[in-house]
């Protein structure tokens, strides 16, 4: 087993009582550096960014400070590295693990106002971003030009923040997640000082240039350092898309579906599973009409006549499993209708069962184990009287249960912990993991350490305690501090 070295750093965190707190003279330091505009105490912007979509109640930060530039962010680092204030990074709030809440109090450093699109390199395909700008925002911006950015977990996350939790979407199965489009990062560490990941003005798309800083800091979730900038991959708009859908008598055969498709080396775009609970929901929210029955979306892209042939191919394999009412367009409206459903399925559902909070599972686990996992998913859940409604990104094996309960009421709330787990640990000894996207946050932290083991885990110590030996970044996050004190 690793040990954790001895830091030589006289002012290590020893307990929690050792944070400083924000009172009105760290408030007139900060607002020195960034304006007074910049910088509220204020009850409701503090409650607001101490909340996310999770089920974790808020934990409100002292303060919100909203900085303009990397200049900005490093000089209230090294304020608060001075004081042992706790910073919180802020994207958007769109995360489910309840990875912004300020458990200790501190700073929340809200990143909106960065929104330069620095640069974008059309012959080369990549394209550089602040903090604050937005996957939509992009993608608005580069359309012109035949580019697009593939990576779309479903909210409006800013390209930073799914950095920080390696966010990927309906795209995975194609384009792969944040970790495959990251080229570069700009990160200002906890003592403000500012790295590159892969060097300053650096974009190849390869390199074995010494240790990998990049995806060092790629699912991090704020643990390690602020991201200020991220230069990510581009990639052409298809010539042709077409989407699909198929029902299914049941949730075998529509997974079953999945793998015979996979095998078949089929350049799926996105394989999206829905259960009749989900169909339901979105036929109510989306104004669809789809059977309420397990149901696949599919989306193929390339040339016309390639989109035709995955199209009928996919329907043979659909049909062959017992697949009904399989369907496929090309225009772009039906197809923008489909995919804005689907991504609106987290909302529907909360739609659907109103007064009830919300919580969504993300295992993920090899394609080859996908049917008995989703089978396992939904016989749990009929044991335990859970609803769970499910959509998932099958392609790639990962795939959301999500879960209702009234927040008042504890044997509700543990109930749903307890089933969260359970798919978590027959994911893992599926030789999955516990989350494929959604990153660790408050709720996964034991079960980091039961599918990377002690020496993992001992070594993610290791890295946390060199980077941020005072444990102001984010803290209680990924690890828990009683790991580190």
């Amino acid at each position: 087993m690793l040990r954790l070295p001895t830091l030589v750093v006289k002012s290590t965190i020893r307990s929690l009582s050792s944070y400083g707190r924000v009172d009105d003279k760290i408030v007139s330091l900060i607002s020195n550096i960034v304006g007074p505009e910049n910088v509220t105490t204020s009850e409701s912007a503090r409650n607001l960014h101490g909340t996310d979509e999770s089920f974790h109640p808020t934990r409100a930060p002292d303060a919100v400070v909203t900085p303009l530039s990397t200049s900005h962010v490093s000089e209230v680092m090294k304020i608060c590295h001075a004081h042992r204030i706790p910073v919180i990074p802020f994207g958007t709030g769109t995360g489910f693990e309840g990875g912004v809440g300020a458990l200790y109090g501190g700073v929340c450093m809200a990143m909106h106002k960065m929104t330069e699109i620095v640069e974008v390199n059309q012959s080369d395909f990549d394209a550089t971003v602040r903090a604050g700008v937005t996957r939509h925002q992009l993608n608005d911006w580069i359309r012109a030009d035949g580019l697009h950015f593939p990576i779309d977990p479903g909210a409006g996350a800013s390209v930073c923040g799914m950095c920080s939790t390696s966010a990927s979407g309906t795209n995975a199965v194609r384009y792969g997640t944040m970790r495959e489009n990251v080229l570069n990062m700009e990160v200002v560490l906890a003592d403000g000082t500012v790295v590159h990941t892969a060097g300053e003005g650096r974009r190849p798309k390869k390199t074995s240039c010494g240790y990998n800083l990049t995806n060092l800091f790629v699912g991090s979730e704020g643990t390690l350092g602020v991201i200020t900038q991220a230069t990510v991959r581009l990639h052409g708009i298809p010539e042709a898309t077409a989407a699909a859908i198929s029902s299914f008598d049941s949730v075998q055969n529509a997974v079953d579906t999945v793998v015979m498709i996979l095998q078949c080396g089929l350049p799926m775009a996105r394989i999206e599973f829905l259960n009749s609970d989900m169909i339901s929901a979105c036929n109510s929210f989306s104004n669809l009409q789809l059977k309420e029955a397990p149901t696949l979306f599919l989306e193929f892209i390339g040339s016309p006549s390639g989109v035709e042939e995955q199209a009928m191919l996919a329907e043979e394999l659909c049909v062959s499993n017992g697949g009904e009412n399989f369907s496929w367009a090309t225009e772009h409206t039906e197809r923008e209708k489909l995919w804005k459903a689907r991504h609106n399925c987290w909302y529907a559902v909360k739609a659907t069962y109103p007064g009830k909070h919300a919580y969504s599972t993300d295992v993920v686990v090899p394609v080859s184990h996908l049917p008995d996992t989703v089978v396992f998913c939904h016989e749990l859940a009929e044991e335990m009287g859970v609803p769970a409604p499910i959509v998932g990104h099958v392609g790639d094996g990962n795939f959301h249960c999500f879960l209702l309960s009234n927040q008042n009421d504890e044997t509700e709330t543990l109930r749903i912990k307890d089933f969260s787990r359970k798919l978590a640990l027959k994911a893992q000894s599926f030789g999955g993991s516990c989350t494929g996207e959604h990153g660790i946050g408050l709720g996964k932290r034991e079960l980091l350490i039961e599918e990377v083991g002690t020496g993992a885990f001992d070594t993610m110590k290791i890295v946390k305690k060199s980077l941020d030996p005072l444990l102001i970044m984010n803290p209680g996050k990924v690890i828990d501090l009683d790991h580190l004190l």
